[in-house]
């Protein structure tokens, strides 16, 4: 196997791949992306960090490559598609940077508690202002952590030993396991109006961007404290620089930023604000962790064990041709129902009926979870681990099958339940690849489960298609298809459009003004 490593590795992870007797390796740091595309064509294997790129382009000139590896979690700089449809495997190391984001936070919010970083400045400038960078204790105060993946969860560990009340808002944490911890699980809106400092923990999505905006802000206590060792633009800059400035904020611990470097952030030049240049899991534990464990995850690739695969179960390859359009619907009714239902999650049920009973129905069970997952964890979840943080979050998993093919040959149906009511969605695969999604709670529907979908719950009434495709077409989005889907004529009935592009929270908000619409859900899959 011809290895190629495109981004800087420790030496440990590397020492690995060079003791495999049938493996040659070759270190290029640095390319540019023209010179990967022109020499990957040579490669069965690749191994990256941030820095580089594998786009579409790469992926197609890439005639022999079978495994990308990324050490560390993010793979946003893969075109997860592109290698999906060419069965190239996309491994990850979700669990390497855990405990070293977990410190960082932690350190964030000890500098930020205390002012550390601003007066050690004024020490250096020979200044002795004890009083000016009074403090405040943790002990006795309230950390409200928004996620509770791994990280959130060493977060929560570590700071109950410092005295403080810890409250989780995640949609996807039982309360047994919650109360497991010693943490307390509440809605997002009282977190936002109970806790002393707020950290957050979660990836950035559609669903997640600008999360902690101006609307959590105006619930927030007065004086609250904000840390983000997550992503950038989960927090609205613009917003919190506006809270800070009136007073509602009285300081904010960042180590990740909208823009990277963030060169003309003004929230860069407030005293209140504590900045670390990215450096949650820039830790030397943690980069020969991630460098160690995705050597190996190469090496046991080659050799038929595939461990943290981001797009690809471990199956036989001519089971996996026949399965895999199922496969890929039972993750696209997981992703539509994790952003279809609210509240806590606290059972999933799947019924399999028809020909995909001609398989093996485990590893649909586990793509449906990962889908389900997907939304909040993004890259961290795979289908490796996928049904080990599902059972870590208290989740309940039902699989069951049935002899009854109802009005389909085959059908994949999936039943939420949550701490705010039950959601119900049905697939079908007509031919041979062609996923359809035909049923949303009470409604039969013909609705294309890919890119931008619009799900409209409305009265049904005359004019009211026509008056979303006005909003839409105003706002220069374009419908490719729609379905409709009702009980009888004038009653409850829902309509699915696909579109070429995702829709703002403004536009949103302006088609849910129309009359006799009752509910307006954006959905990515």
């Amino acid at each position: 196997m011809k290895i190629l490593v495109s981004d800087p590795l420790a030496e440990k992870g590397l020492e690995i791949l060079r003791r495999e007797k049938n493996c040659q390796l070759d270190l290029k740091p640095k390319l540019p992306p023209e010179d990967l595309k022109r020499i990957i064509k040579d490669y069965d294997g690749l191994i990256i960090r941030s820095g580089t790129k594998v786009t579409k382009e790469i992926i197609e000139a890439a005639e022999n490559l079978k495994v990308i590896g990324r050490a560390g979690v993010g793979l946003d700089n893969v075109d997860l598609e592109a290698a999906t449809k060419k069965g190239i495997i996309v491994m990850n190391t979700p669990g390497g940077n855990t405990i070293s984001t977990a410190e960082h936070t932690i350190s964030l919010i000890l500098a930020l508690a205390r002012n550390i970083p601003q007066a050690y400045l004024s020490l250096q400038e020979k200044k002795w202002d004890r009083k000016k960078y009074t403090g405040v204790q943790l002990y006795g105060k309230t950390l409200g952590i928004v996620g509770m993946g791994r990280i959130g969860t060493e977060v929560a560990k570590r700071m109950l030993s410092f005295g403080m009340a810890v409250i989780v808002s995640d949609p996807f944490i039982s309360l047994e396991k919650a109360e497991k911890l010693g943490v307390h699980l509440v809605e997002s809106k009282d977190l936002f109006k109970k806790a002393d400092f707020i950290t957050v923990h979660v990836p950035l999505t559609e669903g997640t961007k600008h999360l902690i905006g101006k609307e959590a802000f105006s619930l927030m206590k007065k004086e609250v404290r904000i840390i983000n060792c997550a992503r950038g633009g989960i927090i609205d800059e613009a917003a919190l620089l506006e809270a800070i400035k009136k007073g509602k904020v009285a300081g904010a611990a960042l180590d990740v930023y909208e823009k990277e470097p963030p060169t003309d952030n003004p929230l860069l030049n407030l005293p209140q604000v504590v900045v670390s240049p990215h450096l949650g899991a820039s830790t030397e534990e943690a980069q020969v962790g991630v460098a160690v464990e995705i050597a190996q995850q190469i090496v046991d690739a080659f050799k038929g064990n595939v461990r943290n695969a981001a797009n690809l179960p471990s199956l036989e390859p001519e089971v996996l041709k026949g399965i895999k359009p199922y496969l890929v619907l039972a993750e696209k009714l997981g992703l539509l129902q994790a952003q279809l239902t609210e509240g806590r999650i606290t059972d999933v049920k799947v019924r399999y009926s028809g020909e995909v009973l001609e398989y093996d129905v485990t590893p649909l069970t586990v793509a449906l979870v990962k889908g389900l997952l997907t939304p909040l964890f993004q890259e961290s979840v795979n289908f490796v681990n996928a049904p080990v943080i599902a059972q870590e979050r208290g989740m309940k998993v039902i699989e069951s099958k049935s002899s009854i093919t109802e009005d389909f040959t085959n059908l994949i149906l999936v039943e939420v339940e949550t701490s705010k009511g039950k959601s119900v969605v049905s697939g079908t695969i007509f031919g041979k690849n062609d996923p359809r999604v035909v049923r949303i709670n009470d409604y039969h529907v013909d609705a294309v489960p890919s890119g931008y979908m619009l799900l409209c719950f409305h009265t049904d009434h005359p004019g009211i298609i026509g008056q979303i495709g006005v909003l839409l077409g105003k706002n220069k989005i374009n419908i490719a298809n729609m379905t409709l889907g009702r009980r009888k004529i004038g009653e409850e009935a829902v309509t699915v459009l696909n579109i070429d592009s995702s829709v703002s929270k403004e536009v949103l908000k302006e088609i849910k003004k129309t009359r006799y619409i009752r509910e307006i859900k954006s959905v990515k899959l």
